[in-house]
């Protein structure tokens, strides 16, 4: 099977002051400079800003839940880039966790309820003057992992140079050891998971199982053909 140390994981990595995992999901046949990926900008300083503004950001989605923005906002110092805010997992209703226990579990689940915000994303970057753009989490590696694999996919990226750039995230974020213990948005500590081959397979495996293929899922909720030219246009002229 694949593993993270196969692939180097600083070879898309970029120096955004205080932002985890920024990286450049321009991989395989994809133009550079278009697509960008990271962890939250609730710490980004204005030497991380700056940078941003030197990448020409015009688009951000935020993928994180309303607790979570609740709790670290994302900082613009003085940027004007179009924020978009699509959840991809829906806020706890205090009865129950907003993520399933396990890794194993969360994957699937992210793809039963993630639609309307995958295929948000898609429409927003199908927009003229979209790029360039950054997708965003909190650490940039499941949700985030899931949306940057959807929308490589419809480029044409083969699986393997889509789990390679999946798997970029363990070594970016130290997670090529193992877990990593964090405080969430309610301050209750939990863990962060390494990614995983067999995750991101049972997400994109349930894809299929609700709709068919990749485009049918988007079509689902809301993505025309013509969204789907138009994003294959950009990522690809």
């Amino acid at each position: 099977m694949t593993t993270d140390r196969e692939f180097d994981a600083a070879s898309t990595l970029l120096d955004v002051p205080d932002v985890q995992n920024f990286r450049d999901a321009g991989v395989g046949g994809l133009r550079t400079g278009l697509l960008y990926r990271s962890g939250s900008l609730s710490r980004l300083t204005p030497d991380g800003a700056q940078r941003l503004k030197a990448l020409g950001v015009r688009t951000v989605i935020d993928l994180r839940t309303a607790a979570e923005l609740a709790v670290w906002p994302d900082e613009r110092h003085g940027l004007t880039y179009r924020l978009h805010h699509l959840p991809l997992v829906p806020d706890g209703d205090g009865s129950k966790p907003t993520w399933p226990a396990t890794q194993a579990e969360a994957y699937p689940f992210m793809a039963e309820v993630g639609g309307p915000a995958v295929a948000g994303t898609v429409r927003r970057l199908a927009e003229p003057d979209a790029f360039p753009a950054v997708i965003h989490c909190a650490v940039g590696k499941d949700r985030t992992g899931l949306t940057i694999a959807v929308i490589q996919s419809l480029a044409g990226l083969s699986e393997a140079e889509i789990m390679a750039d999946y798997l970029r995230s363990n070594r970016n974020l130290g997670l090529d050891n193992g877990p990593i213990p964090y405080t969430d948005e309610e301050g209750r500590q939990q863990f962060a998971h390494p990614v995983r081959p067999d995750h991101l397979h049972a997400a994109l495996a349930r894809l299929h199982d609700l709709h068919g293929s990749i485009p049918g899922y988007l079509h689902a909720h809301g993505v025309t053909e013509a969204d789907l030219d138009a994003l294959r246009g950009a990522l690809l002229s």
